[in-house]
């Protein structure tokens, strides 16, 4: 296969390219990058492509290849080292510690506002979340699977709404 034609092939790629890489990231500008990236490098490693061989699955792998590798990168820039006597790695993430004693305070709001909720919320909503699947909640209550459905997306909303001083997108709980 000549390189035009190869090009032009690797080029006809670039949706589900583009598609599979944003999977990967969930970010589109970084999907774009890492798309850019594999076809940069499939054609400059032309001559490593067999004729025959599946060139959509050539072009995935050296993208899921390039994202692990970037992924790893990411991953050794978080780790500082201590240059101390000691010699041990800190890795700067996971030296923070969270406040228990907060913790347990939304923990007992959340159970208040569970509680609070009238029995045919609250019920379907405690299966669901034990892991009972909609169509065993429905035969255990006796009930539609729409009405499960409906009551369980209730209770989300009503507990999301008793919760909302918790919210993450604010910079701090309301305490």
């Amino acid at each position: 296969m000549k390189q035009f034609e190869f090009d032009h092939k690797v080029k006809d790629q670039y949706n589900p390219l583009r598609n599979f890489a944003l999977r990967l990231t969930r970010n589109l500008e970084d999907a774009m990058d890492l798309t850019q990236e594999t076809m940069v490098r499939a054609m400059s490693n032309r001559e490593k492509f067999h004729e025959g061989t599946n060139l959509k699955a050539w072009l995935y792998t050296i993208m899921k290849n390039i994202f692990i590798n970037n992924y790893r990168k990411m991953i050794n820039n978080q780790v500082v080292s201590d240059d101390t006597d000691n010699q041990y790695y800190l890795n700067s993430y996971s030296s923070k510690t969270g406040n228990l004693g907060e913790r347990k305070i939304v923990l007992e709001d959340a159970n208040k506002a569970i509680q609070s909720l009238s029995d045919n919320l609250r019920i379907p909503f405690l299966m669901a979340f034990e892991g009972y699947k909609y169509d065993e909640i429905a035969s255990h209550l006796r009930v539609p699977l729409g009405t499960v459905k409906i009551r369980i997306h209730n209770a989300r909303k009503k507990l999301k709404k008793a919760l909302m001083d918790y919210d993450p997108s604010k910079s701090s709980p309301a305490l």
